[in-house]
């Protein structure tokens, strides 16, 4: 049988031409290979770096971190290893693609490698330095793709709510919380008042800026922990943590003033828009959190039933006109 056995001359030429980058450093970071990969990346030639200090060469690179790891190579005397992920590159080597993904620079996996002699003592580092700029790039392009995708998922099309599957978990998670932990929440469940009137006047178009425009009344009026939605048609939600009945009815109130003294224009048209309001504070009949919706909804069919325009809290002990 042919018995093969590869020279220090033939490895020498492997390690060269290989499409990854290969470079050994003793315990100073002094560099004792550079093959032609580094060369060709890093603009430096490999016989002006041998013998040289790695930190010396490369000023820019984290020479903490990097020391730590040769380090921890000669203590424990096995492999390390880093991933693009928790570090993006080591050099800053051009990558020369087309489509970046907001990359600057090559990211860079590395394997370090114990270089051991007879004895079994770790004598200098060997280091494997590979391009994944192209895998970096596409998991960065699907997480955000996963982001936008689960996003939408929760957001309701039209008014940039939550949408109400989303808003309703978020309600029962602060449902739960209080169950849990004490404190309390209100609900305010409102709903715009002669809304198809609007749609049969100004037309859906019309019916669609009212609904935007109240919705960014939510959002410039309640705090950004408060959870809004749209829990369907004109109907809307708002989920006030740590908030008492007191306080929420007074956020409330602003709001339903704000909406009903600044008509919304759309077409060259004036449309005054009011909104009728319920509130219920988290309390033992509420031994759900659909009850506690159910009670919101309650008041908020008070407030219609007694003139519209208003706020109503349950159990209807008191009202603001």
């Amino acid at each position: 049988m042919f018995e093969f056995t590869p020279t220090k001359e033939l490895l020498g030429f492997i390690v060269d031409r290989i499409n990854v980058g290969v470079f050994i450093v003793d315990k100073d970071c002094k560099v004792l290979l550079w093959n032609q990969y580094m060369a060709n990346h890093s603009y430096k030639k490999q016989e002006l770096v041998y013998g040289q200090d790695l930190f010396t060469l490369f000023p820019d690179l984290p020479q903490k971190w990097f020391r730590k790891k040769i380090a921890s190579v000669f203590m424990l005397k096995s492999f390390a290893f880093t991933s693009w992920e928790q570090r993006p590159y080591l050099f800053k080597f051009p990558h020369n693609r087309p489509i970046t993904g907001g990359v600057e620079y090559m990211n860079q996996d590395l394997t370090l490698m114990p270089v051991k002699n007879d004895e079994g003592e770790v004598v200098a580092v060997s280091i494997t330095l590979l391009d994944v700029t192209d895998v970096s790039v596409y998991q960065t392009m699907l997480k955000e793709a996963m982001s936008k995708l689960e996003l939408a998922s929760q957001t309701d099309g039209l008014t940039g709510l939550n949408n109400r599957a989303h808003w309703e978990k978020r309600l029962l998670e602060e449902y739960n919380r209080v169950q849990r932990y004490g404190s309390t929440l209100t609900l305010i469940m409102l709903d715009l008042d002669h809304f198809k009137a609007v749609n049969d006047t100004h037309g859906h178009l019309a019916g669609d800026a009212v609904l935007r425009d109240v919705s960014n009344k939510l959002n410039e009026t309640f705090r950004e922990s408060d959870i809004a939605g749209r829990y369907g048609g004109e109907e809307f939600g708002v989920v006030l943590p740590a908030t008492d009945l007191q306080g929420a009815m007074i956020v409330a109130e602003r709001l339903r003033q704000q909406i009903c003294a600044a008509p919304i224009h759309y077409d060259g048209v004036d449309i005054p828009v009011s909104i009728s309001v319920g509130l219920s504070e988290y309390n033992p009949d509420a031994d759900t959190h659909e009850k506690l919706i159910a009670q919101a909804d309650e008041a908020l069919y008070q407030s219609k039933h007694s003139g519209r325009n208003k706020c109503t809290s349950y159990p209807f002990d008191s009202s603001v006109t």
